[in-house]
């Protein structure tokens, strides 16, 4: 077991078996130079005095600086790391030596279906400024608990009897923060917004007893515009290319015509402006009591509290289809459709969103440490940690949707050859030239042409918590080399659960235009979204300039009573509450050598672990009632009341070997290796007992994929590997030295997807075109008249008939009475109407859907190996120096961009190279860094969606800078700045034309003062 407190960092003249700890840049390199010529193992570390040199405002944002590590970001903050490659889940993060529950509702790119399913830690709950030392352990030892394949990230906070004078010491400071992008803020926050944080430290002069009280306060107001494509459908080229079908018709114009075997297809083009609110607060105590040097006794707690906010506004043209024109991109193994034109028409999306989340976390725990004799030391350890993300709207949700829009649009062309999508368009508000639907017929896109589709509720939360209890006896053998022994036990439970609700208001056919402005028109403002952009450039003329704003959740409690008052009640969807719980028994041994070997200056530690986790899964879910076929390619699955609960239990057990090497071949040249074997635990997600089944998103009788379900599974094993790692290091000045690493891992029981046809609660199919069925029936009239089999088609004919009771001869004559003659298709009042008059629920005589049920299974092994370079260099003692690292990552376990679209894909997601270089300037009180962090793209999501397309992120470097002047011994100023290249974020799927999301952000200056008593 880790002594709770003790670091590598805190202890330079410790026993030369401890972890070399390969600092980030530091004001004291002598002594971290001596922390590295005197361990055994791979440990990065940052200090204290480093965190407070960076502007960072979390601790991800400082684990970035380290070689190795790089990060993912939320809303351009530090959020998640990965290091060697393995992201956020595969890394264990403890607090003092003490594993950490995680929990997060992640709605950040738009995501308000977001489930609380993973391990993962969200370093956007701590402040920076709280922390002693961050450690960074690569490679396995016995005495550290499991749980990270790419490393044990350890939080140290600060211990009083470490304070350098006695008595009364501390420090206040404040910052104020001005995020430049709420100059784009349609609703006026506050443009600078504080940040505080204060430590207040006591030990007596008999330096027995010590007690100190931390607590920071940080507010961010931020604006944001983003695009994001709905999603990009991969469709076989015979499809695309049928003239009857979906896509085109005989008179489309092609150009660049496709000749691969599928081509990329987008739903929509969309724009959305955001505004955030980040709200956290910090708090920590440590009580140390030491009465004689062979007795201590410690108690810390930490609480943080972070809550999130986001107001977003979407302005969206969806496709209808068929197109008018379409131009492929060049792509020779799967071209992507990059514009695209329709003159059909429709409706223009202005979804307004709200999400709002509160995410809380504390630990206690109490350490003792007894030398009951001159070279034995008990060390006893227990702690209580919990952490739960919960809903913090005000309607108790985590995220709120209501769809609002205008059926004005009468043509509608996208242009994605920039990598970013361009629209153009042109309306009609007139009622009787566009389908009997429209505004006030001004020519002018307004409020009054405004009315609603649907309101969605989701309620999803997550809890965590963690106790652990742990042991250890050190036996001092003399010379630097003892032996330790030990156990833990671990009692983690996590619960994620999720009720959504959907209520139909004006229907998507938008069937009460005018309507909004008659109940909400005080609540609804017009904006200019597409003027907001800065780096992109939308080209937005006309209609395309005007956009609605307003707060979803104001707008819900309008419309909901209105609309349930007229017979459309708030329906559930299928919920869900799943229960994982792990116990895991851990014993150790480990042994500290400390000698020479040649007359030359070695270290060794050489342990093992063996660990007995059992698992047991616990569901709770609503049993869905059925599949409900609303509109040509709209399909749900309809919610029913809660089941039973389904219990699985599971257990396995490992040994956990490790050897760390270290020797001094020449003066001022440290060779080391080590050998460890690691292990992560699989998401939670993937260990519920629960089953969930998805709608699908056309009718089976058109060539729709199958709709997807999936099936956890419980067993599953925890991810194994071996590490194996050398490297070399050269002082070649006190404060300068370079050093390369090379590392290999091979790792098992990779989770791979294993996928089965199979019918799910009994579930039928309302579109199957099978014969003897409602759409059977449909699918044979099309045939028999040569009508074009399409969705709206299809649906039209199928909702006729069970609109008259299945009578054929009534729903024909129907059919055919609404021909449009000038266009050969249906009257589009006619579809929106009939839409809005009938869903078609299965019944007996529809056969049963077959799901695509998916399932994680232990089915792959891969290898990830690369190398580190790191290279830090003062010039003399002239104040000026650099630091830069470079890690290079590579492996078996990447994935092809062209996959195919029916096969699930395997792959590591955050795997890529990292970067980072720092200028210094530290002399007579001054002290000025500018730095670049810099991460390659990497995979950051696998399977998304009906086509399982992978998603990418795309490269992202920040420059950063910051300087501070000390006035006096007790008192400084300074200056930070982010980002100050305004770099954006940038997501993307098989290809880079195939745009996810994009969103630009802005730079962040702080200026502060911090006085030090």
């Amino acid at each position: 077991m880790q002594d709770a407190g003790q670091t590598a960092s805190q202890d330079p003249q410790s026993a030369p078996g401890d972890e070399i700890v390969i600092t980030g840049i530091r004001a004291s390199l002598g002594r971290a130079i001596d922390i590295k010529r005197n361990s055994a193992g791979v440990v990065d570390a940052i200090s204290a005095e480093d965190i407070g040199k960076f502007p960072d405002t979390n601790l991800a944002e400082s684990l970035q600086r380290v070689t190795g590590v790089s990060i993912s970001r939320a809303n351009g903050e530090g959020s998640q790391v990965a290091v060697r490659g393995f992201s956020g889940g595969f890394n264990l993060v403890t607090l003092n030596g003490r594993q950490l529950p995680a929990t997060s509702i992640d709605t950040s790119t738009g995501n308000a279906f977001a489930t609380g399913t993973g391990r993962s830690f969200d370093f956007q709950n701590l402040a920076s400024e709280g922390v002693a030392t961050l450690e960074v352990y690569k490679t396995g030892r016995a005495n550290i608990p499991s749980g990270g394949i790419g490393a044990a990230i350890n939080v140290v906070t600060r211990r009083p009897l470490s304070a350098e004078e006695s008595g009364l010491s501390g420090s206040i400071g404040a910052k104020g923060l001005y995020d430049t992008s709420v100059e784009k803020a349609e609703s006026d926050p506050s443009k600078v917004t504080p940040e505080l944080s204060g430590l207040i430290n006591y030990k007596n002069p008999n330096e027995t007893f010590g007690v100190n009280v931390f607590g920071s306060y940080q507010l961010r107001n931020s604006a944001s515009v983003q695009s994001n494509p709905n999603y990009w459908n991969i469709v076989p080229l015979a499809d695309f290319l049928n003239t009857a079908g979906a896509y085109i018709r005989p008179t489309t114009v092609i150009t660049n015509r496709p000749t691969t075997e599928y081509v990329q297809i987008p739903n929509d083009s969309r724009y959305q402006f955001s505004e955030n609110r980040r709200e956290r607060l910090n708090g920590q105590a440590n009580i140390q009591f030491k009465p004689s040097d062979r007795f201590e006794i410690s108690i810390d707690g930490m609480y943080a509290r972070n809550k999130l906010s986001e107001e977003r506004s979407e302005q969206t043209n969806w496709f209808q289809r068929p197109f008018t024109e379409v131009t492929f991109d060049d792509n020779k193994q799967m071209q992507s459709a990059v514009i695209l034109a329709e003159s059909i028409q429709a409706d223009k999306g202005y979804e307004q969103q709200r999400f709002a989340t509160k995410t809380e976390l504390y630990s206690v725990g109490g350490n003792v440490k007894w030398d009951f004799t001159d070279n034995l030391r008990l060390t006893l350890d227990a702690n209580h940690a919990k952490s739960k993300t919960n809903p913090d709207n005000a309607n108790g949700t985590s995220a709120t949707t209501i769809s609002i829009g205008a059926p004005v649009r009468s043509s509608h062309k996208v242009d994605f050859t920039t990598g970013f999508p361009q629209q153009s368009e042109t309306i009609n508000d007139c009622t009787a030239t566009n389908g009997g639907r429209g505004g006030n017929c001004n020519n002018t896109l307004d409020i009054a042409d405004l009315g609603s589709q649907v309101a969605r509720k989701i309620t999803s939360t997550q809890e965590a918590r963690i106790n652990q209890f742990g042991g250890d006896v050190a036996w001092d053998l003399g010379g630097g080399s003892k032996f330790n022994v030990g156990g833990n036990y671990i009692d983690a439970n996590m619960r994620s659960t999720t009720v959504n609700t959907i209520q139909t208001l004006g229907d998507w056919g938008i069937t009460d235009t005018g309507r909004v402005a008659e109940l909400a028109g005080d609540l609804v403002d017009t904006f200019c979204l597409t003027c907001k952009f800065d780096k992109y450039d939308p080209k937005s003329t006309g209609s395309s300039l005007v956009a609605f704003r307003a707060n979803a959740v104001d707008l819900l409690n309008v419309f909901e009573p209105y609309y349930a008052g007229r017979g459309n009640a708030v329906s559930p969807s299928p919920s869900s509450d799943d229960t994982v719980g792990e116990k895991t028994w851990a014993a150790y041994g480990q042994i500290t050598w400390a000698g020479e070997l040649g007359g030359r200056r070695a270290n060794a530690l050489i342990g093992a672990r063996y660990e007995k986790t059992r698992v047991k899964s616990i569901g709770i879910q609503s049993v869905p009632s059925g599949i409900r076929w609303s509109q040509d390619n709209d399909f749900a699955v309809d919610g029913g009341p809660p089941s039973g609960a389904v219990t699985v239990k599971a257990s396995y057990d490992n040994l956990l070997p490790s050897l760390d090497f270290n020797i001094e071949p020449i003066d001022n040249v440290m060779a080391r290796a080590s050998f460890s074997r690691t292990l992560a635990r699989p998401d939670y997600g993937n260990l519920f007992a629960s089953v969930s089944a998805g709608a699908p998103n056309r009718p089976t009788a058109l060539g729709a994929a199958p709709a997807g379900a999936t099936r956890q599974d419980p067993a599953l094993l925890p991810l194994v590997s071996d590490n194996f790692d050398v490297s070399l290091e050269w002082y070649y000045k006190p404060t300068s030295f370079v050093s390369v690493g090379f590392f290999n891992k091979d790792v098992r029981n990779f989770i791979g997807n294993q996928v089965t046809s199979g019918n799910l609660f009994g579930l039928r199919d309302p579109g199957s075109g099978a014969a003897g069925s409602r759409s059977g029936t449909a699918l044979a009239y099309l045939q028999a008249n040569g009508l074009p089999l399409s969705d709206i088609n299809l649906f039209s004919y199928t909702a006729l008939l069970t609109q008259n009771n299945g009578n054929q001869a009534a729903a024909s004559a129907a059919f055919q009475n609404n021909i449009d003659p000038a266009t050969g298709g249906l009257r589009t009042q006619f579809v929106v109407d009939l839409a809005n008059a009938v869903d078609i629920v299965a019944d007996p005589n529809d056969p049963l859907f077959e799901f695509a049920i998916s399932g994680p299974v232990n089915n792959r092994e891969g290898n990830i190996h690369g190398f580190e370079v790191a290279w830090t260099n003062f010039f003399g003692q002239t104040g000026f120096g650099f630091a830069v690292s470079y890690t290079k990552v590579n492996g078996d376990v990447n994935v092809d961009p062209y996959a195919d679209p029916n096969v699930n894909i395997f792959a590591l997601t955050g795997l890529g190279d990292s970067a980072n270089l720092t200028g210094i300037y530290d002399k007579n009180g001054l002290s000025a860094r500018v730095s670049y962090n810099w991460r390659d793209k990497y995979l950051s999501g696998t399977n998304q969606g009906g086509n399982r397309n992978p998603l990418f992120t795309a490269a992202f470097g920040t420059l950063d800078a910051s300087i501070s002047y000390d006035i006096a011994q007790s008192f400084s100023i300074s200056l930070e700045a982010v980002n100050l290249t305004s770099e954006p974020f940038r997501q993307y799927a098989r290809t880079e034309t195939n745009l996810v999301y994009v969103q630009e952000l802005k730079p962040r200056f702080y200026l502060g003062a911090r006085y030090r008593f």
